[in-house]
């Protein structure tokens, strides 16, 4: 059963070993940038969330100030 997963004869092939060293360097990439998505957009959803609690404020109908 090992010979069947890395090969018949001579181990692995040194094709097949970069292919696997480059989807996992790709994998890595995909999952650093969607990390840093994920931050941008957990930053935008605050922004916008106190843009809403701001606007929710009526400064018109505010009582005024004492003097």
């Amino acid at each position: 059963m090992a010979k069947a997963l890395l090969g018949y004869v001579g181990g692995s092939d040194p094709r097949l070993l970069a292919e696997m060293r480059r989807l996992q360097q790709r994998v890595q990439d995909l999952e650093s940038e969607l990390g840093r998505i994920q931050a941008e957009n957990d930053a935008l959803t605050a922004a916008a969330s106190h843009d809403s609690l701001m606007e929710s404020i009526d400064a018109h109908q505010a009582e005024p100030a004492l003097t």
